[in-house]
């Protein structure tokens, strides 16, 4: 007996401690599997706290009237049983109210043992406390706060994980979106627009951005074929999705993005808008090619790697920037291996720096001081085009500048690259600062030279130094003093805007054109006398390039000089008459107690008086004119007409120097009846009526 007593308990020892491991690997087991649940697959039972109901939360307490029962989400030492009524009330309150709700689900507050806290340790003792929490329907983690639980599922559903995989959870539609845009298909997710919680940022605002850089891809396309061309922030890919299916054999376009998900993103996108893919992570892989790539011209390169690195190791003739934020970073690797009259167009977004509303991180980013002024948007302009020409000269290479566009979005810069310290030391030297006049808007470009001035604000051409007291000027910059359009450039622009159906980029390339040009929209024509070298395609003049200069343009040979000095003077040619810079708006100097003439009307008077004259696209009711501040005003107070209340005047009527009284009337009788003519016989009575303000109406009809 006692033998058979020792082995049963050597039996039960042996049992004890096989079920001892088997807990310790069940343990394990679990541990691991809530380790790996978010990549696991298999179909799992949900946790209780996760219900459909409030009825199904009180099944699980099996509600009876005269008995009590225990909460089924939280400990006994925690709430004790109790009757139906309060474990009701309990359930309601507690658990069912600060429930997180995903797809018709609800995630209750759970307080049994399920996430252990950090252990408080009392003398010798440990107690660990179990702390409230909630459980994922997605991949089961538990968490503590409501809000953190919010944000971990909003997570979720930003990287595309809305699938469940509990059996009891029905498998949801999928979260991905997919929008059109000039032809082109692209998959997005549902908080595409928010850059800080997507993966793949789509703004459908950059529309007009998106069609003016595609035109000045496919002007380039036209000077040469095929190109490389690079858009190193792909994001969805839409831009060089865009690029490939309507320039096809022309490009060979290239979508980098660092982000392995927009990577993903990009490769279905190209699957989706029937293209092939060519997936390169690493540079020596370059050569090889996916299936038969090299006989479908439908072949786009895909690359998940840093921009400034792609652009250190590769050499593209095309190079699109458009980072969250400003681009300063990225401008020397885009200028390192850019091949020569390629371009380089770049998008910044960082406009509260750009429009002055963050002047020290302007200071920091560009190198520039700028204050808010009237031209604010063209300031912006000139301050990225002038890091741009920095960065560019830093590599030997000078800019000449294509397009600048400064709308409520973005801060669009695109420029051709040439290559040489000459042109490098040109641009350069374009670089200058402004002396701006903050009492009347006044502003001029520093003299070039090294002298020191004792006042360099005697430069402006108004007075307010001198008649104002303290200082009434600031210096900014330094800026780009140089033309911001090309015109010969924006007229081919114009063509393919009109060639491939872009309708919201042809009024725009219209205003930029009369604005390069310097003239209205009554002057503007299709056909530009001063050209030369043209050709005519669908009533539109465009400049066709010279062929014994493009017959040299061989990849990674220098041209000859010969080459390099035609390219020289048909830029000269093409920049000969240089637009004004800056504008004036016309609200900005209106008169008090007057009511200005038409923007149109105004433009007209302008240039009668011997002034070349434009609107901007800058503002919409600006003027960019190369008359004097001074003279504008005067043209503007000339055609002018007094406004009264009631049959009487506000005031007295202040008129500037050299205006006449008879001119005032002349132009508010003009205002009134154009045909009509001005009498001075009765100069005397006229002014007498003005300056009594007694029957004003008479006496401008006099």
């Amino acid at each position: 007996k006692v033998k058979t007593n020792n082995l049963d308990a050597k039996i039960t020892e042996s049992e004890l401690e096989t079920e001892e491991k088997g807990t310790e690997e069940d343990s394990t087991r679990e541990s691991d599997s809530n380790i790996l649940d978010v990549s696991s697959d298999y179909p799992r039972e949900k946790h209780i706290s996760i219900q459909r109901h409030l009825a199904d939360l009180e099944k699980l307490a099996d509600l009876k009237e005269d008995e009590k029962k225990p909460c089924p989400l939280c400990p006994e030492d925690k709430f004790r049983a109790c009757y139906s009524h309060k474990l009701h009330r309990h359930l309601q309150n507690l658990h069912w109210k600060v429930s997180v709700e995903f797809e018709g689900y609800r995630m209750c507050i759970c307080h049994l043992p399920c996430r252990q806290v950090k252990p408080n340790v009392v003398g010798d003792q440990t107690f660990s406390k179990m702390g409230a929490h909630y459980h994922c329907i997605i991949c089961s983690a538990t968490i503590t706060r409501r809000t953190d639980m919010i944000g971990h599922i909003n997570r979720h559903v930003n990287k595309g994980e809305t699938e469940s995989r509990f059996i009891t959870v029905p498998p949801p539609k999928s979260s991905h979106e997919v929008l059109k845009e000039s032809a082109t298909d692209v998959k997005v997710l549902p908080n595409y627009s928010t850059p800080q919680k997507t993966d793949s940022y789509f703004n459908p605002k950059m529309k007009l951005n998106r069609q003016l850089i595609f035109c000045a891809l496919a002007v380039l396309a036209e000077e040469r074929k095929p190109i490389e061309c690079l858009d190193a922030f792909g994001a969805t890919g839409i831009m060089g999705l865009q690029w490939a299916k309507h320039l096809r054999s022309s490009v060979k376009v290239t979508i980098n993005d660092c982000n392995e998900n927009s990577v993903t993103m990009i490769q279905e996108n190209c699957q989706l808008n029937k293209m092939k893919v060519k997936l390169n992570t690493k540079e020596e892989d370059n050569d090889e090619a996916m299936g038969d790539g090299e006989k479908n011209t439908d072949t786009i390169e895909v690359t998940k790697m840093d921009a400034n690195v792609i652009m250190h190791l590769r050499s593209f003739d095309f190079i699109h920037l458009d980072p969250f934020g400003t681009s300063v970073n990225y401008l020397d690797s885009a200028f390192r291996n850019v091949r020569n009259l390629g371009i380089v167009s770049l998008t910044s977004t960082d406009i509260s720096s750009l429009y002055a509303k963050a002047q020290h991180v302007a200071l920091r980013h560009y190198g520039c001081n700028i204050v808010r002024t009237e031209y604010y948007k063209e300031l912006a302009a000139r301050i990225v085009v002038a890091a741009v020409t920095r960065a560019a000269a830093r590599c030997n290479k000078g800019i000449e500048v294509l397009l600048a566009v400064a709308l409520e979005h973005f801060v669009l810069v695109v420029v051709r690259v040439l290559r040489g310290p000459s042109p490098a030391d040109d641009s350069a030297k374009k670089i200058r600062y402004l002396i701006h006049c903050q009492w009347c808007e006044e502003r001029i470009f520093q003299k070039e030279g090294n002298m020191v001035e004792e006042n360099p604000y005697q430069q402006l051409p108004c007075d307010c130094h001198g008649s104002m007291p303290g200082k009434t000027a600031v210096v900014l910059g330094p800026l780009w003093s140089g033309s911001l359009f090309n015109t010969g450039f924006l007229r081919r622009m114009l063509f393919e805007a009109v060639q491939y159906g872009l309708d919201e980029a042809q009024p725009l390339l219209k205003t930029l054109v009369c604005e390069a040009e310097c003239t209205t929209f009554k002057h503007f024509s299709t056909h530009s006398p001063c050209d030369e070298n043209k050709q005519e395609e669908c009533g539109v003049y465009i400049k066709t390039p010279n062929t014994s200069a493009e017959s040299h343009l061989v990849h990674g040979k220098r041209k000859s000089e010969e080459v390099i000095r035609n390219a020289a003077k048909r830029q000269k040619s093409e920049n000969s008459a240089e637009h004004p810079a800056f504008y004036y708006n016309i609200h900005r100097h209106s008169i008090k107690g007057m009511n200005m003439p038409k923007l149109n009307k105004f433009l007209n008077y302008l240039s009668e008086a011997g002034y070349r004259v434009s609107r901007t696209h800058f503002d919409p009711m600006g003027v960019r004119t190369n008359a004097p501040l001074s003279q504008f005003k005067t043209v503007l107070m000339k055609y002018s007409t007094p406004t009264y209340t009631g049959g009487q005047a506000e005031g007295p009527l202040h008129l500037p120097e050299g205006v006449q009284v008879g001119e005032q009337v002349q132009a508010a009788a003009d205002g009134k009846a154009e045909d009509a003519e001005f009498l001075e016989d009765d100069k005397s009575g006229v002014v007498a009526a003005l300056f009594t303000n007694k029957y004003p109406t008479h006496c401008a009809a006099d």
